[in-house]
């Protein structure tokens, strides 16, 4: 239930234009600070995943792994996409409540040092 709603909020933050999609844009978006959220799917690659959670670790942005590829870039209209940023603190706070109150999927980023 949680994922269904994490993915209408992402649609709904897609046609705000306050979602960045795929590897470049989403590193773009973390390294000029615009990035409050990334969501990287399940079945990305080990080497993905460890980049991108050194990445938000570093730049202090909250990640989490969630679903997979076909259903992140589903919840965005898209094809498969392996990560996604949100670019909205108000669509990020959604999100982060909805995931934090159903253990909707792992985190990472933000407090770790």
């Amino acid at each position: 239930m949680a994922q269904n709603k994490v993915m209408s909020l992402l649609s709904i933050a897609m046609k705000a234009g306050k979602i960045a999609s795929g590897e470049f844009s989403v590193e773009k978006s973390i390294k000029e600070k615009k990035a409050y959220l990334v969501l990287v799917a399940m079945d990305a690659s080990d080497n993905t995943k460890k980049k991108f959670r050194n990445m938000c670790t570093y730049y202090k942005v909250p990640m989490y792994i969630i679903s997979d590829k076909f259903e992140l870039g589903h919840g965005i209209g898209r094809e498969m996409r392996a990560m996604v940023s949100v670019l909205d603190e108000g669509f990020k706070n959604a999100i982060m409540k909805q995931l934090d109150e159903n253990n909707g999927g792992s985190k990472y980023g933000e407090n770790e040092d």
